[in-house]
């Protein structure tokens, strides 16, 4: 699987609010998590053109992603801004 336990670990580790392993209902950590998701989505369907159900859960994805960005945005325009800087999801 291309996600395995330590990548997860790895990701909440790195983007996490508190920066340990354990840290995984953050919304840092779930945006990092939706963001590795998007990313290997993506390549797939860059193969595989006629793959709608993976469209369909690429898109739900991203708008996971968005209900939490919008979130972080709302209540903490700090951490907001350090998780888009730290992902780079804005060009």
């Amino acid at each position: 699987m291309y996600l395995t336990l330590e990548k997860k670990q790895e990701l909440f580790e790195k983007h996490g609010n508190q920066k340990i392993k354990t840290d995984t209902g953050s919304p840092e950590s779930q945006i990092a998590l939706f963001t590795f998701r998007i990313n290997h989505l993506t390549d797939h369907l860059k193969q595989h053109k006629k793959d709608f159900a993976t469209q369909q859960g690429l898109l739900k994805l991203v708008g996971k992603r968005r209900r939490l960005l919008n979130y972080l945005s709302k209540n903490d325009i700090e951490r907001y801004r350090a998780i888009i800087a730290e992902l780079n999801l804005r060009k």
